[in-house]
């Protein structure tokens, strides 16, 4: 019984340094950050009132490595990009706590790669709340996660816009599965045992907030077992997630199948202070008007997808979220 005790309190211990050192982290990032942002508007109003122009920033980088020989990150080019920092946030005040957050590398990604303001505030919440590293940043800014995202709030069915959960910001209209290397001719059987084999990257994809309960997960109806592909909870709608894969286009009758499972779902397996269970229905391709008439009377908080198993054209799905954009505007 001791033996068992002590290592209760040992785990507690260990808990308690691990939070400590994260909490140090944090507060040396968001120092670090705010020194960034000091040395950007300091060189901001000089280049402004003094004339400050690539020589004197050059001298400032060569004075500082004399100087503080024990600084790095200094250079000319990095000083420029401070500055450049402070006068790309300097009238986006809301977003002041978000940068102080994430690392300078995550910073100089969003602030060079993103295009609208829009753009880099969902980049800098979605990385401060996934707690991104620079590479898990770059897949997701490579692979279009705000166009799609944005193409999918737009796309939600009746229901899940009255979801009592916050839902925007959590499904896509298009999954990217580039990490997978399938062929062009793949079973549903292919899909779903690379997606578990891929899981690290598939989570990456889906988002951090899913957590996995189980592939092929059973469902008895009646004297009939039934089987999900992929089942989910997600902690911040506190709910099922289920998704069913599809390596063809989507028709709909797949709906009916779906409905089914989200009942059984949420008959036999839901807890009393859980949401109600939400579908998504990945398919190798969709046609949007035969979905939005499919989705116009369903009862089921759905979602229909299609994946691909390479990188998009992010110019394509800039042009589909402006053209959306204009429609919504009418």
């Amino acid at each position: 019984m001791s033996k068992i005790t002590h290592k209760t309190d040992f785990a507690e211990i260990s808990k308690l340094i691990r939070e400590s050192r994260y909490k140090a982290v944090k507060a040396v990032n968001s120092e670090l950050i705010n020194l960034y942002w000091q040395i950007g508007e300091y060189i901001s109003k000089r280049v402004e009132s003094a004339g400050w122009g690539k020589s004197v920033v050059e001298e400032l980088a060569k004075y500082l490595k004399e100087n503080e020989p024990d600084l790095k990150g200094f250079s000319d080019k990095n000083l420029w990009r401070m500055k450049q920092f402070y006068e790309t946030y300097i009238e986006l005040p809301k977003l002041s706590p978000l940068l102080r957050e994430i690392s300078w590398s995550n910073n100089l990604a969003i602030m060079t790669r993103c295009k609208t303001d829009e753009e880099k505030e969902f980049y800098l919440r979605l990385s401060a709340k996934e707690n991104y590293s620079f590479r898990e940043l770059e897949r997701q800014i490579n692979s279009g996660v705000f166009e799609r995202t944005m193409l999918g709030n737009q796309k939600l069915s009746t229901v899940l816009r009255e979801f009592s959960g916050d839902v925007s910001n959590v499904f896509k209209d298009k999954y990217v599965f580039e990490f997978l290397d399938l062929p062009e001719e793949h079973s549903e059987s292919d899909l779903e045992n690379a997606l578990v084999q891929n899981f690290k990257n598939f989570i990456l994809e889906i988002g951090k907030g899913f957590a996995y309960l189980g592939k092929q997960y059973r469902l008895q109806v009646g004297n009939h077992d039934y089987y999900l592909d992929l089942l989910f909870y997600n902690r911040d709608l506190q709910c099922l997630v289920m998704f069913e894969l599809k390596i063809e286009e989507f028709k709909p009758e797949f709906l009916d199948k779906l409905d089914f499972y989200l009942e059984a779902l949420d008959r036999d397996v839901r807890r009393e202070h859980e949401n109600p269970s939400i579908g998504i229905l990945l398919c190798k391709g969709k046609d949007d008007t035969v979905v939005e008439y499919a989705l116009a009377r369903n009862l089921s908080p759905a979602v229909i997808a299609d994946y691909e198993t390479k990188l998009p054209d992010k110019k394509l799905l800039r042009a589909k979220v402006e053209e959306f954009t204009a429609l919504l505007a009418k």
